[in-house]
């Protein structure tokens, strides 16, 4: 009986997550158009942050005893945001990728990533390796207002849409909609997954880092489909660096988070991932071919984490 009320509770967050989804997405591109800031500028700070909150919060409430979880929930949730998200979104509909975001964002994803492995080679990313993460955020993000500034500057198109409340209602409750439909689709995933004895690092990397994808799948997918792909990938590549920046800067500022050494397996999987999409991107549109090859790795790298 119990876990068929956490099924339900599952299902309802889903729920949630895809009307939360649908309304930040809205309320973004009002935004951008307003202030005539590009869409990559909002998928990379306005939507990346409101579907980064599930991970933060989950790595939050585990930190201290659990930190298997929150490693597993940041580097599962980078890898799912690679290989599920951008993958299935490739698979509805091709990518657009633009020059901008192959010579500048995806390198500073794949900068940001390295560096937490370099950090975590002593077995642990500590309090002082958290302020370093924090401090790096900061910077990133004044670093991406000054191109939202310069893009705003640059572009001498004329918008007539004024800025409402209804825009900033709808922002507001979409990241309420994204933040309550994670938890509840997570906390009733992994009570499920505990009745079959599956390990807290294997539940951070699949049921957590999948749960708390879910806010970046269907944000990105229902941003594509509406025709704002750079918002979806910019999400993405926000919600990244934001996972390795802002929820490890946290988690490790508030009690250091170990680091176990199957997590390199981890790591590895995260620069192979972020990788073939910098590959992948080169030709200026992520297909469907690659869409599915994404899928099938990401399948396959559940697989085998779940016989490790």
């Amino acid at each position: 009986m119990e876990i068929a009320i956490n099924a339900v509770l599952t299902v309802a967050g889903l729920v949630m997550l895809c009307y939360g989804g649908n309304w930040l997405v809205n309320g973004g591109v009002a935004i951008a158009r307003k202030f005539r800031i590009s869409s990559m500028v909002i998928g990379m700070t306005v939507v990346a942050y409101g579907t980064s909150t599930p991970e933060l919060a989950a790595s939050i409430a585990a930190v201290g005893e659990h930190s298997d979880v929150v490693l597993g929930n940041i580097i599962g949730s980078n890898i799912a945001n690679i290989g599920m998200v951008i993958g299935v979104a490739a698979i509805l509909i091709p990518l657009t990728v633009s020059k901008t975001t192959l010579r500048k964002d995806v390198p500073i994803m794949l900068g940001f990533s390295l560096l937490l492995i370099v950090l975590s080679l002593d077995g642990e990313v500590s309090q002082y390796d958290g302020l370093l993460l924090i401090g790096l955020l900061v910077a990133f993000t004044i670093y991406t207002y000054k191109g939202a500034k310069d893009s705003r500057e640059k572009t001498t198109e004329k918008v007539k849409e004024s800025i409402r409340i209804r825009s900033l209602i709808l922002l507001g409750v979409g990241v309420a909609l994204l933040y309550v439909g994670a938890e509840l689709t997570v906390d009733n995933a992994v009570a499920i997954a505990k009745n079959f004895g599956i390990s807290e690092r294997i539940i951070g990397i699949t049921v957590i880092a999948i749960g708390t994808s879910l806010p970046e799948l269907i944000t990105s997918v229902i941003a594509i489909r509406k025709g704002h792909s750079d918002i979806g990938i910019g999400n993405i590549l926000g919600s990244n660096i934001y996972n390795i920046l802002m929820i490890m800067g946290v988690a490790a500022t508030i009690s250091g988070v170990a680091v176990a050494p199957e997590a390199l397996y981890d790591y590895i999987i995260m620069i192979v991932f972020s990788m073939t999409l910098f590959l992948g991107m080169i030709s200026g549109v992520i297909n469907k071919k690659m869409g599915i090859g994404l899928v099938i790795a990401y399948c396959a790298y559940l697989a085998s984490s779940l016989l490790l």
